[in-house]
């Protein structure tokens, strides 16, 4: 029965490649007109021979769009939006974008769909399997982005107050605001510099000060982050000292550091009762008490 589920499973996928390589072989001019159609156009991957493309543009890469147009069909509106957004927020790796993360996920349902009916086959606990793995294999391209996502603004978080210490040293000491970010974004490590980097390239190609900052605070999660850009925006269209800002906002952050701080060093107790509950307690019983109870069955034994 599994061979032969895997059979149809092989089977539904030759055709598939197949209507994949008509469907894009479809609607193309030939002889003359072909001629002259490829002297007016500039040849890619699109105008040259079927037979001259790699096997990823002839085959993969068409798979690749039908997915990613089949998990657009099943998404509501706005996930490109919301899926951008999270990208946004995870750095914008350089291999995920809108449509390869769209596509992975066409890609996981129809993993997930098939994987359970290889396995049970046609019946229930496969159907029922099928429906259940295909939507939590859907949505895994999403998780996986937004996981990467809080992982970055940990580090954003991490790294702030370092940057706004550069930020004020520079600013006191004489040098301009632009000059200012620019030793952030060099001597920084991590995200924080990246994102000041990019706070400085909008400005340069012409954005306000005031709307560099916010396109920050629209891309973390971040409090902390969210506040000192609120500070200097409004500083910005106020037209007040930026230094004196600058250096207020380094308090503010000094104590909400210690403050979290604090608050994680609170939490250890709580963490640590439940393996201290379930794996220490029991092997110190086991240590304590063992001895005692081989000899009390032993003593009863003997009788």
């Amino acid at each position: 029965m599994l061979l032969l589920v895997i059979g149809i499973a092989l089977l539904v996928g030759a055709v598939m490649v197949a209507v994949l390589v008509a469907f894009a072989g479809a609607g193309q001019q030939t002889g003359v007109a072909r001629s002259l159609e490829l002297l007016s156009v500039r040849a890619d991957s699109r105008s040259a021979a079927k037979n001259e493309l790699e096997a990823k543009d002839r085959l993969v890469a068409p798979a690749f769009e039908v997915s990613r147009k089949m998990a657009q069909r099943l998404s509501p509106v706005g996930t490109g939006d919301r899926i951008a957004a999270s990208l946004d927020k995870a750095g914008n790796p350089p291999a995920w974008t809108v449509e390869r993360v769209m596509g992975a996920k066409g890609i996981a349902l129809v993993v997930g769909a098939v994987v359970p009916v290889v396995f049970f086959g046609l019946s229930v606990t496969g159907v029922l399997g099928a429906f259940g793995l295909a939507a939590l294999m859907f949505f895994l391209p999403d998780l996986l982005v937004y996981n990467q996502g809080t992982k970055r603004q940990e580090e954003l978080r991490k790294g702030l107050a370092d940057a706004l210490d550069m930020l004020t040293v520079c600013v006191e000491a004489g040098q301009g605001f632009d000059a200012a970010i620019l030793q952030v974004a060099r001597n920084v490590p991590g995200p924080i510099g990246g994102e000041f980097a990019r706070v400085l390239a909008e400005i340069q190609i012409g954005k306000s000060r005031g709307e560099a900052f916010a396109g920050l605070g629209e891309r973390t999660t971040v409090s902390e982050i969210k506040n000192f850009v609120s500070a200097l925006v409004q500083a910005d269209r106020l037209g007040l000292p930026i230094a004196a800002v600058l250096r207020e906002q380094t308090k503010e952050m000094r104590v909400a550091r210690r403050q979290r701080a604090e608050e994680e060093a609170q939490k250890v107790t709580v963490k640590i009762l439940f393996p201290l509950i379930f794996f220490i307690f029991p092997v110190l019983m086991i240590v304590v008490i063992g001895p005692g109870i081989i000899r009390l069955v032993d003593a009863f034994t003997a009788f």
